[in-house]
């Protein structure tokens, strides 16, 4: 098994275009500042297409808008009232149309006061572009939830102006039900949908499975909690961060182009080993993670918070890395292809990154329409921005 997870490996550097030089370091330039502190446990940051503006997701249900200097332009959407929030329910995401300057619309994914997933369509107000129109809602898709964790929560139009939606397993331990292997279900898989219709969505008709067994919806599955992924604004590459079980957390790759349907493992695989069953697994029949990290250690890793790739100009020579951090350890990372192919390389920046007083728990890293990339302290209440030092 381990043979063919590093010829796979060394197959897909090859396919990243790992022929480019490597980046020199990037520790010894890198800073960490704080741009927004006081916030109520921010999961996400999005700004509008072509907009430079900053939009950050309170788990609580609020979304707040800033200038991208930090100034506070007030609360854009508040849903407290409608969802239920701890632990890995709340208010989880938040994507703007890429026509938004246009049509005004975003779209949001929340767990609502029953504990199930609610994807919701609105509109900013007509008079405010800082507000929102809290009575535009449309509702876009609605998934029951078996249990209070692993509902992913990340929403994101790909470069094909479809809206990408990430479902996690449903919780429990283990995926007991196996619904990320199951096709009739769209818990533990990424989804697809063309939301251009006036209401709901519409099945995009070069999505994998239509026609077949599986549901219509689903792009990928074998995912066990995708809490953050990433399309490379430079390539259309997509990077998933999936959270694993008690072993290993593990980074998953799709090429731009890709024709959707791979299978990322879970349950039979955590990471890049068998987990049900324990051998046995048939792991060259399935696509296996790009890169993996193991439980454990000192400091203690637990769960994986991706994650994007770079491409502002503040700090030239993190252009085409993947950053990714750690939510127990807070450690962050730094992924590139490797050049002349081989497994990525991964670079560990933690020290470089590091905010007075240190992170309490990161949440995710995500980018403005710039490019720059920003550290969510989800216990600590803080957005830190990436720069150079």
């Amino acid at each position: 098994m381990h043979a063919i997870r590093i010829l796979l490996l060394a197959c897909l550097a090859i396919a990243l275009g790992c022929g480019s030089p490597e980046p020199p370091p990037a520790g010894a330039a890198l800073g960490a500042e704080v741009l927004l502190s006081g916030l109520d446990r921010p999961v996400r940051l999005v700004s509008p297409p072509g907009d430079a503006r900053l939009f950050v997701v309170e788990q609580v249900g609020r979304i707040r808008v800033y200038d991208r200097d930090g100034g506070d332009r007030g609360v854009f959407l508040d849903l407290t009232s409608q969802t239920v929030a701890g632990g890995e329910r709340g208010l989880l995401g938040l994507a703007f149309s890429p026509d938004y300057a246009d049509d005004g619309r975003f779209y949001v994914n929340y767990t609502n006061r029953d504990g199930d997933t609610r994807i919701m369509r609105y509109h900013v107000a007509t008079a405010d572009p800082d507000r929102a129109d809290s009575g535009s809602a449309v509702l876009v898709l609605a998934v029951d939830q078996p249990f209070g964790n692993h509902n992913g929560g990340m929403l994101a139009f790909g470069p094909d102006g479809m809206l990408y939606v990430g479902m996690g397993d449903g919780g429990g331990s283990g995926d007991t039900d196996n619904r990320a292997q199951d096709g009739g279900t769209l818990l533990g898989k990424l989804l697809r949908l063309d939301v251009s219709p006036p209401s709901g969505y519409a099945i995009p008709a070069d999505n994998p499975f239509v026609g077949e067994p599986p549901r219509d919806e689903i792009w990928a599955l074998g995912l066990r909690n995708p809490w953050v992924f990433d399309f490379d604004t430079a390539t259309g590459d997509l990077w998933i961060a999936d959270v694993g079980q008690d072993a290993w957390e593990e980074i998953d790759f799709a090429p731009a182009n890709d024709p959707g349907g791979r299978n990322y493992g879970w349950r039979l695989m955590e990471g890049s080993d068998c987990f049900e069953p324990p051998s046995g697994c048939e792991p060259d029949t399935l696509v296996l993670p790009v890169h993996v990290y193991a439980h454990g250690g000192d400091p203690y890793r637990c769960s994986i918070s991706g994650g994007c790739v770079y491409r502002g100009t503040a700090v030239p020579h993190l252009s085409g890395r993947y950053l990714f951090a750690d939510f127990c350890s807070n450690q962050i990372w730094a992924l590139t292809p490797r050049a002349g192919g081989g497994a990525p390389a991964v670079e560990e920046l933690t020290a470089a990154l590091q905010p007075p007083g240190g992170y309490a728990g990161i949440a995710s890293i995500c980018r403005d329409d710039a490019g720059e990339l920003y550290v969510l302290d989800v216990a600590g209440g803080r957005v830190v921005r990436i720069v150079a030092d």
